[in-house]
């Protein structure tokens, strides 16, 4: 099941970051890709489920350091910290937010762009919690799995 919804969130990314790219006008192929992970937890607790996404990442033809960088905020188990951090990975320019592990974070990210693609690996009703339009036509920022 997790292996499945990795896999699923890593497949969403590469396709949001290869419209990213084609929306923009060319860059230096110096320029690294750049990933901002939102998750509400510890950061040590979180190591099997992020080294499964780096590994979807790099199964892709990503790797962490040559053609996309990752920037991580961990919350620590405060969701109060979400906005904060949220807004950082914004502040960074980030080219897609993974907003992962929940409605809190997805919130976060919502309410810190309109304008960065936010991908959330999955969420009971996206329709029903606001997040999308519709199942058919998301619109807006957001995209992701559900239920």
């Amino acid at each position: 099941m997790i292996k499945k919804t990795v896999v699923a969130l890593v497949g969403a990314l590469v396709l949001v970051l290869a419209l990213v790219t084609r929306n923009e006008a060319q860059q230096p192929a110096t320029k690294l890709r750049q990933i901002g992970v939102l998750y509400p937890g510890l950061s040590g607790s979180s190591a099997p489920q992020l080294e499964g996404f780096q590994q979807g990442l790099r199964e892709l033809g990503y790797e962490k350091g040559k053609n996309i960088a990752i920037e991580y905020r961990f919350a620590e188990e405060k969701p109060d910290r979400l906005p904060e951090l949220a807004t950082e990975l914004v502040g960074l320019k980030v080219d897609v937010i993974v907003a992962a592990k929940g409605t809190p974070s997805i919130l976060a990210a919502k309410n810190a762009t309109s304008t960065i693609p936010i991908v959330f690996p999955t969420v009971g009703d996206p329709v029903a919690l606001g997040f999308v339009a519709s199942l058919a036509r998301p619109g807006g920022n957001i995209t992701g799995l559900t239920n």
